[in-house]
C-alpha cells in the first residue's frame, strides 16, 4: 500500500468515525412533558455538529410519523416551534439527522384538562432531588395536591409541590397528581439513570528521605567525576591550541 493511498485511507477512516459520532439530543422549552391545549411549544435538537442537519420528527398517536414543517410546526433551523398544541399532538418527538442518526425520545401529553403535572422531561441522575409540581391552567399554582405513583397516594402536599429526595431506580415510574375540584393530570414516567462510577485517581507514595539521600550521593560519585574530567579535557585542549 503507497503512502498515498493509506493515506486516503486513513482520512476516509478518520471521516466515517466524525460522522457516526455526530449526535444531537432533544430539548423542550418550557421544560415539561405535559402541557395544556393551546399552549406554545419549542423543540430543539442541540447537536454537537450543526453540519449533521438534525430536524425534528414525531410519531403521535395517530400514528403518522411526520417531519416538522410537514401539516406541524414551523421549522427553523434545528428548532421546530409550534404556536399551539392540542390533544392530537401528543405523542414521541425525536431528532434525525440527514446521516439517518437519531437522537434519544421523549414523550410529550397534551390534554384538554385543568391539570398538569410538571416533571422531568429527561432521565434524573441517581442522587439527585426532583421536585414535582402539579399545576391548573387558570388557578394559581399552589393549591393543595395529591401525588400519586403507580396508582397509589404518596401524600398530599398543601402547596402542590412534592421533592423526591436523593432519587433511586425505585422511584422509576408512573406518576400523576390531583387538585381537588379540578381534574386529575394525565400521568408521566420518571426514568432514573445509575450515575457513572468513577475510580479515584490513585496518589503518588510520599518521597523517603533515605532514597533522597542516596540520590543525591550517587549523582556527586558518579557525575560529579566526569563533570571535572570533562573541564580538564577541555581547558587542556583549549591550551594547546593557543599555544
Amino acid at each position: 500500500m503507497t503512502m498515498k493511498t493509506s493515506l486516503m485511507f486513513l482520512l476516509g477512516l478518520t471521516s466515517l468515525l466524525c460522522c457516526t459520532t455526530h449526535q444531537a439530543a432533544l430539548t423542550v422549552s418550557p421544560s415539561r412533558s405535559q402541557f395544556f391545549e393551546l399552549d406554545s411549544v419549542s423543540l430543539s435538537c442541540e447537536e454537537n455538529n450543526s453540519s449533521a442537519g438534525w430536524t425534528v420528527w414525531r410519531n403521535t398517536t395517530r400514528g403518522t410519523r411526520t417531519q416538522c414543517g410537514k401539516e406541524w410546526g414551523k421549522p427553523a433551523g434545528s428548532t421546530c416551534n409550534i404556536s399551539y398544541v392540542l390533544e392530537r399532538d401528543s405523542g414521541v418527538y425525536w431528532c434525525w439527522s440527514r446521516e439517518g442518526a437519531a437522537s434519544s425520545s421523549i414523550q410529550l401529553t397534551v390534554t384538554g384538562g385543568s391539570v398538569i403535572l410538571q416533571s422531568p422531561v429527561l432521565p434524573v441522575m441517581e442522587g439527585d432531588d426532583v421536585t414535582l409540581s402539579c399545576l391548573t391552567k387558570t388557578t394559581p399554582s399552589n393549591l393543595p395536591a395529591a401525588f400519586y405513583k403507580d396508582g397509589s397516594l404518596i401524600r398530599t402536599e398543601p402547596k402542590g409541590h412534592m421533592t423526591l429526595h436523593h432519587v433511586t431506580s425505585s422511584d422509576e415510574g408512573l406518576y400523576r397528581c390531583n387538585i381537588s375540584g379540578h381534574t386529575e393530570s394525565p400521568s408521566s414516567w420518571i426514568s432514573v439513570e445509575v450515575r457513572a462510577l468513577t475510580t479515584p485517581r490513585a496518589l503518588p507514595p510520599p518521597a523517603n528521605p533515605l532514597n533522597l539521600v542516596s540520590t543525591v550521593i550517587r549523582c556527586l560519585l558518579v557525575f560529579c567525576p566526569y563533570l571535572i574530567s570533562t573541564f580538564l579535557l577541555i581547558s587542556l585542549l583549549k591550551k594547546k591550541s593557543q599555544g
